[in-house]
């Protein structure tokens, strides 16, 4: 599939992968690399099997950067969470279609709160279970490892889902961004982004001694 010549291509970085103890600084290192945006990884340590964050570091990161803070939930029920997360400061909130069984509502709800709204996907998953919402929905996140910890490997069937949601997107069936999430590196970038990927979700690959360094080279091979 040829990529549009004007599509623009976004790396965000994901404070899973940041220094909790200084994330203030990394914060400020995302903003010196010229970032826009910022992925809050929400784990509730049911639904995946680790544990972060909740509304109250959104409300403190929210204090401290105007960086879009897309924050993406990773628990049960996120339904009855989502008023509180737009409060502390979200911009845009997604939330994982295995555990939503009202999503309609709970995408709807999500705009209500002006907020962007965003579905996610797990690897085995398939495309079929939010062809229904796609109309809600201003991003659509497909998980390319699955959720729960940084650092994974690149699971290939990702490139399948992008691709095949890069086709209902340009034939019309929804307004939506699509981002990737998990073991983007330079060397899956570069995939992702021929698949379709608009925003590439990236923590490991970034985080560390050298960030700039790191983004620049990341930018380099997504293209952007």
């Amino acid at each position: 599939m040829t990529r549009p010549s004007e599509t623009q291509i976004h790396i965000a970085p994901s404070l899973l992968s940041a220094d909790f103890m200084h994330l203030e600084d990394d914060v400020k290192r995302c903003v010196a690399a010229e970032s826009t945006v910022l992925h809050c990884d929400v784990m509730d340590g049911h639904f995946v099997p680790n544990l972060t964050f909740g509304p109250p570091v959104i409300s403190q990161l929210r204090r401290i950067t105007k960086l879009e803070l897309d924050v993406h939930l990773m628990i049960e029920t996120p339904e009855r969470s989502i008023d509180q997360y737009a409060s502390a400061g979200a911009d845009a909130i997604t939330v994982h279609a295995e555990v939503s069984p009202h999503l309609h509502r709970t995408l709807a709800r999500i705009k209500e709160l002006g907020c962007k709204a965003g579905v996610a996907l797990n690897p085995s998953t398939p495309i079929a279970s939010i062809e229904h919402v796609l109309s809600l929905c201003d991003i659509v996140l497909i998980m390319s490892v699955n959720p729960g910890f940084g650092g994974q490997k690149f699971i290939p069937i990702a490139l399948e889902k992008l691709a095949s949601l890069r086709v209902l997107q340009q034939s019309g069936r929804g307004d939506f961004m699509l981002s990737v999430d998990g073991g983007v590196d330079v060397t899956t970038a570069p995939l992702v982004v021929e698949a379709g990927a608009e925003r590439l979700v990236a923590g490991s690959a970034l985080f560390g001694s050298d960030f700039a360094g790191n983004m620049q080279r990341l930018r380099q091979a997504a293209g952007c």
